[in-house]
């Protein structure tokens, strides 16, 4: 899990009235990824055309590829949890992938709490661990995708605990700069 400051995660806009292709794809992404629980590895997902997809492979069409939807993600498997942004310039995309997704698992602290740790040590793997450790913590499993057209789309959903049910949040600048990572490996 990665700790993340407060300025990187902006408040949330409203969801779109009329969901955008990207936003259904992001959302069905945070449902795949969801049904796996928490405590997972950042994954990282192609986003194709449904069309051409089914084009080159008609087989899908009878395993659950729905052809009514623009925008079909593609699981593309774990990234390593350290050093995503260094994973994700090492990435490029070829002219079939439409957009992109990744899905992180992330602490988000109060500012105070961060300013504390932030002067405490150098030392990534103890600030990680305290941040782990914070009573006032927030888990939180963030999904960014970005299209070649320059399209953003977010959601964000924060673990619940006994007493409160898990809550999500969608905007297109929740994430900044996990989103700018992203469209950088969608670039020639």
């Amino acid at each position: 899990m990665t700790t993340v400051s407060p300025s990187d995660a902006v408040n949330a806009s409203e969801p779109p009235s009329r969901p955008t292709p990207l936003h259904t794809a992001v959302r069905e992404v945070e449902e795949f990824v969801s049904a796996g629980g928490w405590d997972q590895a950042p994954q990282l997902f192609a986003l194709v055309s449904t069309a051409d997809l089914l084009t080159r492979q008609p087989g899908l069409a009878g395993e659950g590829v729905d052809p009514d939807v623009m925008l079909t993600p593609v699981a593309q498997g774990q990234l390593p949890a350290e050093d995503l942004d260094v994973t994700l310039a090492g990435i490029v995309w070829p002219d079939t992938v439409a957009g992109c997704a990744v899905v992180q698992e992330i602490v988000v602290l109060p500012p105070a709490a961060e300013e504390r740790l932030d002067s405490m040590t150098d030392d990534v793997a103890a600030l990680r661990k305290a941040a782990a450790e914070h009573p006032h913590r927030r888990e939180v499993r963030v999904v960014a995708a970005v299209m070649r057209n320059g399209s953003v789309a977010c959601t964000l959903r924060i673990r619940g605990d006994k007493d409160q049910s898990d809550e999500v949040v969608d905007g297109p600048e929740l994430m900044p700069n996990l989103t700018r990572a992203l469209l950088g490996t969608l670039q020639p």
